[in-house]
């Protein structure tokens, strides 16, 4: 077992039945699974959650989409349908503290697993629901994707170069994003309910989550009194120079940094001048202030750029910080997974599966210095048994018998 990782019980004795699919709702429970918490997850015992069928033509094969969300947890594979399969599912939710589900709009209710039918069996379950948009909206009823979050949620409209269409950015923060926010206040909650003994009903709309990672692009409508705009590679704020990506030798795609000088810390111009050798510039009336600046931005950003095509990415990003100026190297996915820094603080971790090992993103919370240990996410039906004998106390011979009914 590595030890830069660590096997955590924050949530231990915490029981969840995970109805999710896809990837808003699967985030919020891995992220329950990885602290502790025993997370069952719900699948139809034929084709299983969606996200192991992304493979075109091909037959759920636990694909690496599927484990990147899906990790530690366990699975049932269970008939939803049946009669005899909702029985069994509603005495495990009597015995649960969480249960969230992210289906289409109505699909839980039809199931007889809505909220007030899953209130009477246990009061004190935290029922946690991931939709597209949200009650009240005009669009409740429609479906929703991670794209089509970042779309009504404003996230595009701020994405790309001004002057050319919009354009969807690059991680799935409509669904992971989303997630993030239903696991920490399920945190809240069971904390909660310590001292109520009584539970509570979450819900969260993809499109209302992106709102929330829109702060800083409300706040600058506020100040201009204008929709945000697309600014490229600059910041949405667009109050001090130099800001942005500047290109790097040796030119290739992703050979860029993005540099970053902070209003609050008038210096930084200072202290970059005097890295480039030009500290004529300093006090140079065009670039004194901050205001300045960004009436020349385009002469600023031709001497940061001069500067930048002389170096690498990761030299640039060395030498500026180096100076205490906030700078990023344009890292791809490759280049992130190769890194070895990322595996030995176990941030990337290798998950061992049975159809062969995958290094997969962490958890990335230290706990007292080491992340939660990665698990393989679960066959499909792979923990029946395990799940039904130890919540219902089904034994084998029953769960034999539901495997030949079909419920299994």
């Amino acid at each position: 077992m590595s030890d830069n990782c660590q096997d955590l019980d924050c949530l231990a004795g915490v029981r969840v039945v995970d109805f999710t699919q896809f990837e808003a709702g699967p985030s919020c429970t891995e992220a329950l699974a990885w602290l502790g918490a025993e997370v069952v997850k719900i699948e139809n015992p034929k084709t299983g959650d969606p996200a192991r069928r992304v493979l075109p033509g091909k037959a759920p094969d636990d694909p690496w989409y599927f484990h990147m969300f899906n990790a530690n947890k366990k699975s049932l594979a269970i008939d939803l349908k049946s009669p005899r399969g909702v029985h069994l599912v509603k005495e495990m939710l009597k015995k649960a503290d969480v249960t969230v589900e992210n289906m289409a709009p109505g699909t839980i209710e039809r199931l007889g697993l809505g909220y007030d039918e899953v209130k009477k069996l246990n009061p004190r379950i935290i029922y946690c629901s991931i939709q597209g948009f949200g009650a009240g909206s005009k669009f409740e009823k429609g479906l929703a994707f991670d794209m089509i979050a970042q779309a009504a949620g404003g996230m595009i409209s701020v994405t790309g170069e001004p002057d050319r269409p919009p354009v969807k950015p690059g991680p799935s923060i409509g669904d992971t994003g989303t997630g993030m926010l239903m696991a920490i206040t399920i945190l809240g909650s069971l904390i909660e309910r310590q001292r109520t003994g009584q539970g509570r009903r979450l819900q969260v709309a993809m499109q209302d989550a992106m709102l929330h990672y829109m702060r800083t692009c409300f706040a600058v409508q506020a100040r201009t009194g204008k929709a945000a705009a697309r600014r490229g590679g600059k910041t949405v704020m667009g109050a001090n120079a130099p800001s942005g990506l500047y290109q790097c030798t040796p030119y290739g795609p992703n050979d860029w940094i993005y540099v970053m000088t902070s209003r609050a810390n008038p210096e930084h111009w200072a202290r970059l001048m005097k890295l480039f050798g030009r500290e004529e510039l300093i006090d140079d009336p065009r670039y004194a202030t901050g205001a300045a600046r960004i009436e020349h931005e385009a002469e600023v950003d031709a001497i940061v750029t001069e500067w930048t095509r002389k170096h690498t990415k990761e030299e640039a990003m060395t030498l500026i910080s180096g100076v205490g100026v906030p700078a990023g190297a344009v890292f791809d996915t490759m280049e992130l997974q190769n890194d070895p820094s990322f595996e030995k603080r176990g941030i990337m971790q290798v998950m061992e599966h049975p159809s062969g090992p995958f290094k997969m993103p962490a958890w990335p919370v230290r706990v007292d210095g080491k992340p939660p240990r990665v698990k393989p996410s679960p066959l499909l039906g792979q923990h029946g048994a395990e799940v039904l004998n130890a919540w219902l106390g089904l034994g084998a011979d029953e769960v034999a018998g539901l495997k030949r009914e079909g419920v299994l």
